[in-house]
């Protein structure tokens, strides 16, 4: 009652909860409601942590621990995540979610069985996703609704009237409405055959018969299927666990597959198997071509963004990896190129990739760890081994490559001075450019010989 009265919200985590009890009953009060709170984690399971050194556990906040991040960590760490004393635990994950569900288990239940992934001869799983024109019960989509009273969602034709299908439901149901446009479908099958011919990898339409939305994307399918040559391909259909297990069993024999998937199994695939494979989907890049040409170039955050800013603000050390962006960034402009005929544009999507190259093999990821190097190191790395690539190609890149060369070391130790103190970037969400600007440029050497071309 108490916590009613205050105006307490558990939809936005823990935190908010704890921040209202503070901010809104006296000292006493708050001490006491809070100490019912610690007894709970005392009583009852362990939760899985964000931060075991804070005791910021997975129901803080919303966005904090989010499914297509967290399962792949736990299948790769052997079903543990980390519990309050900052070591890894047996974990029960509970997903309230039937359509998709039933993947993850049947990863889990494979690695069981098989044991963890060669991640040195393991096949790859590349994605081609349902996405355009707000495809699906995408969760940021204006779909979503919570029921404010028991009755009945009908889902109707604004002219005619005819009621399409409707459900029951409850007060506090989460109701989230699925569709899929006809146009986005056809185009979808298209770069689904597309990949299949270019790599000759298996491709696996994710889809349950049993699901009605899923249904009618099969007659769809298997319709727009017939518009295309499809001599010497595999092009299947299986639910998404039977589909689970041959892509598990394909990749530990070596082979490529090529998941075809709806929206959200996209985001979770996307994550699942890099981070299985590399520890990390940050290092993936995702190539989405446009209904109408171009292309959307994305990379994964693997949901550790949130950590990664908390560490950056107390510690000056940002230990995000780049890598994704810098990939995307080296498609986008070789694709420029292709495109509009500039042979420059191409010379320098292909130069960063030789620095991207450059880069792995002389281990210049940023560290976990401060007082190591971070992205702003890493950058700079790039910038040395990207202008070093063009200056092969182009000698007007030569001064810039050698100044960059000469200040290797004095710029190194410049951005290591610059960590191990708090930032302060004037916001969250929406930083102050100033100070986000001075905090990700710590070094005056690396700043005047870029500010200089």
């Amino acid at each position: 009652d108490v916590l009613e009265e205050i105006g307490v919200n558990a939809n936005n985590g823990l935190r908010s909860v704890f921040e209202t009890i503070e901010a809104k009953l006296s000292k006493d009060q708050a001490s006491a409601i809070l100490s019912d709170f610690e007894a709970c984690y005392e009583e009852r399971p362990w939760l899985a942590m964000v931060n075991s050194d804070k005791g910021i556990t997975n129901l803080h906040v919303p966005s904090d621990v989010i499914v297509d991040a967290s399962m792949p960590n736990v299948i790769r760490d052997s079903g543990g995540m980390w519990n309050k004393v900052g070591e890894l635990e047996d974990t029960k994950c509970l997903i309230p979610d039937r359509s998709y569900a039933t993947m993850y288990q049947e990863v889990i239940s494979y690695c069981k069985a098989y044991g963890q992934f060669d991640v040195s001869t393991m096949g790859s799983v590349s994605n081609v996703g349902l996405m355009a024109q707000k495809a699906q019960e995408y969760g940021s989509h204006d779909k979503t609704f919570e029921i404010p009273t028991s009755g009945t969602v009908c889902v109707r034709d604004n002219k005619s009237g005819e009621v399409y299908f409707q459900h029951q439901v409850g007060k506090g149901d989460i109701w989230r409405m699925c569709q899929t446009k006809d146009v986005a479908i056809r185009d979808w099958v298209k770069l689904a055959v597309s990949r299949a011919r270019a790599t000759g990898a298996r491709a696996i339409f994710w889809l349950d018969a049993h699901r009605a939305h899923d249904a009618v994307l099969i007659e769809k399918v298997n319709h727009y299927l017939k518009d295309h040559d499809l001599s010497g391909l595999d092009i299947s259909i299986m639910k998404p666990a039977d589909a689970a297990r041959v892509t598990c069993e394909r990749c530990t024999d070596g082979r490529d597959t090529i998941s075809v998937t709806g929206n959200v199994l996209r985001d979770y695939l996307t994550d699942l198997f890099p981070i299985i494979e590399l520890g990390t989907s940050a290092k993936m890049l995702s190539i989405v071509p446009l209904l109408a040409g171009g292309g959307l170039y994305e990379t994964g955050a693997g949901g550790s963004a949130p950590k990664h800013v908390q560490q950056f603000l107390s510690e000056g050390h940002l230990r995000w990896d780049s890598l994704g962006e810098y990939l995307a960034t080296a498609v986008a402009i070789a694709q420029l190129g292709e495109t509009t005929g500039n042979d420059k544009a191409k010379k320098m999507g292909d130069a960063l990739n030789t620095a991207i190259g450059h880069l792995l093999d002389n281990r210049k990821s940023p560290s976990r760890r401060v007082n190591e190097i971070d992205n702003r190191a890493t950058t700079f790395y790039v910038a040395l081994y990207w202008s070093q690539a063009l200056a092969e190609v182009d000698p007007a890149f030569q001064p810039v490559y050698e100044k960059l060369s000469a200040a290797r070391s004095r710029i190194v130790e410049e951005l290591k001075a610059s960590q191990n103190k708090g930032m302060d970037i004037g916001g969250y969400y929406l930083v102050d450019p100033k100070k986000a600007s001075e905090a990700m440029r710590p070094c005056p050497t690396l700043n005047q010989i870029i500010d200089e071309l």
